[in-house]
């Protein structure tokens, strides 16, 4: 049974236990985070668990949302670290985890922040 096309869309990304950002889509996100942590949903996440929301963004439709998430894999790993920043769902005590690193310890977020800003513009008809 196919669903209404009016259905959102979400792009997201986890960070695994080595620390490494992993972006993609789906339509439920709590159910796609679950199968990663059981090793379920993808053979990068498989060898990396645990993984860890960090990020999400709604989306009108798929296209869209593949079209994003092709924009966020083609960001450096700073700059997808400023996103996650700037969304705030970088819990405070991230930057401590082993494996996991952060240019805002460092205090290199605003230059960072600043250059990236231009990149995570969208048009308004893209957000849900």
């Amino acid at each position: 049974m196919r669903k209404a096309s009016g259905d959102k869309w979400f792009v997201y990304m986890v960070r695994c236990a080595d620390g490494t950002l992993y972006t993609v889509i789906a339509k439920e996100v709590a159910r796609r985070c679950q199968q990663h942590n059981a090793g379920t949903a993808s053979r990068y996440t498989r060898s990396r668990l645990p993984v860890e929301f960090v990020y999400q963004e709604s989306l009108l439709n798929r296209s869209l949302a593949l079209k994003r998430e092709g924009a966020i894999k083609a960001l450096s790993r700073l700059e997808k670290l400023a996103l996650i920043q700037l969304a705030g769902t970088n819990g405070p005590n991230n930057h401590e985890r082993p494996g996991c690193t952060s240019p805002f310890r460092e205090n290199r977020a605003k230059p960072i922040v600043e250059a990236a800003l231009h990149r995570f513009v969208f048009k308004p008809e893209w957000r849900s």
